[in-house]
């Protein structure tokens, strides 16, 4: 995996041993089961939540996670949110650097949540606290925060203006927000099998449905509106060019990067209800195309800092 910086400022922009955690190519979670996003993150199972702190972590969210470490800019007395925090990362990361911090984390997963708490408790009596939270706007006093960040929110644009609508109440004048995802031009070879799929099967609809999908992806330029939108000024994006590789089309199928991360992201492009034969098509085709060789996925990392403007 490698990665090219690409910075911009927009303004008003290895295999892992799974063992018993395989799926079947016929019984492929994608497709078999889904549970609707909520505003920020999808519930997780406890099983779930271990494997995501053991494998997804340390293998795909430290890279949107260390773009933001590296855009963060804190001070003395920082009070901090972490909207979608899951199982923690990366907090105490940021605890840890940091003298006076504060920080809140809220998830709708209570296993996540569990385990959080678990590791904030290794390093004793700290000032991070771990809430439950299902909707937005959350039970938090607005304008009490200098920093609130999410990183790599699962929603479509609607859900995206909510939470970014919602960092801007908890901020405080002149505070900062930091929100990490996967932009434009992402998971590239997917889109591709769906284009594929939608020629094969002559599915005009699909095929219309996807180009405009496609094209309302977040890019530096629309990521920038979209927050300005939400009443935030002061906005810098970065992106970073990489790709995540995998031994062959089924460890991809079987990593749980796609199953909790990617494909739960790529869902969020159709507004369709009914996604599970384009989805059935996208699994065969990368188990055939890919039966052997190395399967790259394109990754646009990206991160936008924007300030809420002080009041008068």
């Amino acid at each position: 995996m490698h990665a090219t910086p690409v910075k911009r400022r927009a303004y008003a922009g290895s295999s892992l041993n799974l063992c018993s955690l395989r799926f079947g190519l016929r019984s492929w979670p994608w497709i078999d089961s889904h549970d609707p996003a909520l505003v920020f993150s999808e519930k997780l199972t406890p099983a779930d939540a271990a494997i995501l702190e053991t494998f997804v972590v340390p293998r795909y969210l430290s890279l949107f996670g260390d773009l933001m470490l590296e855009m963060i800019l804190v001070g003395e007395a920082a009070r901090i949110a972490h909207l979608g925090c899951r199982t923690g990362y990366p907090d105490l990361k940021l605890y840890e650097r940091l003298d006076g911090v504060d920080i809140v984390g809220i998830d709708s997963s209570l296993p996540a949540l569990e385990l959080a708490r678990n590791k904030a408790a290794v390093l004793g009596d700290v000032a991070v606290d771990y809430r439950f939270a299902e909707e937005l706007p959350l039970e938090l006093e607005g304008g009490n925060f200098t920093h609130a960040y999410s990183i790599h929110p699962i929603s479509g644009p609607q859900d995206r203006a909510l939470l970014f609508g919602e960092i801007s109440r908890l901020l405080c004048g002149g505070g900062q927000a930091l929100v990490a995802m996967p932009l434009r031009g992402s998971f590239q070879e997917i889109a591709d099998l769906f284009r594929e799929y939608s020629l094969k099967h002559d599915d005009s609809e699909f095929s219309k449905a996807l180009e405009a999908a496609l094209a309302g992806r977040p890019s530096i330029e629309t990521l920038s509106e979209e927050l300005e939108e939400a009443g935030l000024d002061d906005i810098d994006v970065e992106i970073r060019q990489t790709s995540l590789t995998f031994d062959s089309g089924r460890a991809f199928m079987e990593d749980p990067i796609s199953r909790l991360m990617i494909i739960p992201e790529v869902r969020t492009w159709l507004d369709i209800a009914d996604l599970k034969r384009p989805l059935e098509y996208v699994r065969d085709a990368i188990d055939k195309y890919w039966s052997e060789g190395k399967l790259e996925l394109t990754l646009n990392v990206g991160c936008a800092s924007a300030r809420k403007p002080v009041a008068g």
